[in-house]
């Protein structure tokens, strides 16, 4: 397969210091300050590498491009070739973008519901590991993947199942499809909503006992835990969710499953084994439009 992994989410953010604070006191998260050309990012240092996540001050919320992590030159050229017949114009990054990814070579397209998507080779890393907080653990430990929700469930399904060669792993009625891209259980799910959005990111964290620590520090830090620890009935990953300051959630959680060629596709009916409650309303609970 040609993409090996969910690589970074850049976001533009209007409350760079809420973020920040999130970050830094509940997750343990170091951030960098850095530009592209005249503007200023944010890298959050979530492993080794340069950034999974990047924060550009802005006048409203809203994701600014979704990384995926290439095998090499040729498949990059492979996948480009498949886009561009499937009908995604495919684009050159510019070498500003390509250095403060830490990337070789970077292309971009713009998927069905307007997002930014690139495919990038290569991967700087930084740093030995990153530091964390003096509470024990070693916390976050990378992006784990996100949940994409939008009005064109069906050409989104296409481009990452069809086009980008991405493998269903299983799926829950009334629409909500996970997929993977190496033997992670799903590095991105997709859903039905009437507005593009992320619906949440997922941190991945060491352990139960690293993913305890945050949860303590977000009661501390009056974070608001939007979905209670629970764990999913599909990859069997324990987590929480807390509403960041754009709006979503982000999850917080480990343990979730690995699957080869052998797995089955299939529609595993309850979405957890317990807990997971949510504080407002299920936007994936009701029947799909």
């Amino acid at each position: 397969m040609g993409i090996r992994r969910l690589g970074y989410v850049g976001l533009d953010v209007t409350d760079v210091d809420a973020w920040t604070e999130l970050l830094g006191r509940t997750l343990g998260v170091g951030v960098t300050a850095d530009k592209i050309g005249s503007r200023e990012v944010l890298l959050a240092e979530l492993d080794e590498f340069k950034y999974r996540l990047a924060l550009y001050p802005a006048a409203e919320d809203v994701p600014r491009q979704i990384g995926w992590i290439v095998d090499s030159a040729g498949e990059l050229d492979r996948l480009t070739r498949r886009l561009e017949e499937a009908g995604y114009p495919v684009r050159d990054g510019s070498p500003e973008e390509a250095e403060l990814r830490g990337a070789t070579r970077l292309r971009w397209f713009t998927d069905p519901v307007g997002y930014r998507v690139e495919l990038a080779v290569g991967e700087a890393k930084m740093r030995s590991a990153p530091a964390r907080p003096a509470d024990g653990g070693r916390g976050i430990i990378g992006l784990g993947h996100l949940v994409l929700a939008g009005p064109a469930l069906a050409e989104l399904r296409e481009l990452y199942e069809t086009v980008l060669e991405f493998r269903l792993t299983d799926y829950r009625a009334p629409g909500l499809y996970f997929y993977r891209c190496n033997r992670t259980h799903h590095s991105i799910a997709l859903a039905r909503a009437d507005a593009p959005s992320i619906h949440h990111l997922e941190l991945e964290h060491d352990s139960l006992d690293d993913v305890g620590r945050s949860y303590d520090r977000a009661l501390a830090n009056e974070v608001p835990i939007s979905i209670s620890l629970g764990r999913h009935m599909n990859d069997k990953a324990i987590s929480f969710y807390v509403q960041n300051p754009s709006g979503f959630h982000l999850e917080i959680g480990c343990g979730g499953i690995e699957v080869g060629d052998d797995w089955v596709a299939h529609d595993f009916g309850t979405s957890d084994v317990w807990g997971h409650h949510h504080s407002a309303s299920n936007p994936f609970a009701g029947p799909a439009s």
